[in-house]
């Protein structure tokens, strides 16, 4: 079922207050847009079979207006030659096409106002259904502007939610684990420097060693000389 019921309803609505009190502004736009054009080609079809029917009169009025005149010729042909008679009969024709005549002159006078008032209502449609798509326009460009606005705060919505704030914890938890690792494989190790001293002292318990064992050779020696 349209919006409108007839061309006036389409010319005196308001086509602002309809749409921001729509539930759907962008499907009502479609469709009074829809009708308009509809309405449009429909007042175009009329008009220009109005404009026809203007021409076939004319031509009409102008076979009339020819008949007309030559009745005329003939009644004045025959007062010059004395026939009042034929005069007489002449001018009624002549009067029979003159009153045909205003019928139809009449009749061009009114299809003429109607193919007026059709220009009229085709300028006032055209402008109409101009404003109409300047607002489906506008409504498309919101529309685009609030769904990239929905979906970014959508996104927002998501880095800010638990499941995200916890896969960042997990990842960081992750990377504090492998931090601890890789310092575990050289935990209980000594530094270069440790072995260095290490090795240091591990030399002088083996001279001190060493010359233990030398200075016992020493005595057991000295002892098996003098016995």
């Amino acid at each position: 079922m349209g919006i409108f019921t007839r061309f006036k309803d389409i010319v005196a609505s308001n086509i602002s207050a309809m749409l921001d009190s729509a539930e759907d502004p962008e499907k009502l736009i479609k469709l009074m847009i829809r009708e308009m054009e509809d309405t449009l080609i429909e007042l175009k079809s009329s008009c220009a079979n109005a404009i026809a029917n203007q021409k076939k009169v004319l031509r009409f009025l102008s076979e009339i207006k020819d008949k007309e005149a030559f009745w005329i010729s003939k009644a004045r042909l025959a007062v010059e030659k004395g026939k009042d008679s034929l005069a007489r009969q002449a001018l009624q024709e002549k009067r029979r096409y003159t009153q045909k005549s205003d019928a139809v002159e009449t009749e061009s006078t009114e299809i003429e106002a109607i193919i007026e008032q059709y220009r009229v209502d085709i300028q006032e449609l055209e402008d109409k259904l101009k404003t109409a798509r300047e607002k489906q326009r506008i409504l498309v460009q919101r529309h685009i502007r609030a769904k990239n606005k929905k979906k970014t705060r959508e996104e927002i919505r998501r880095a800010d939610s638990q499941d995200i704030l916890y896969k960042f914890e997990e990842m960081e938890n992750h990377i504090e684990r492998m931090e601890a690792e890789a310092d575990l494989v050289d935990f209980g190790r000594p530094s270069n420097l440790e072995e260095q001293f290490d090795a240091l002292e591990g030399d002088e318990d083996i001279e001190a060693e060493l010359n233990q064992l030398k200075s016992l050779q020493s005595s057991k020696s000295h002892d098996t000389t003098h016995a």
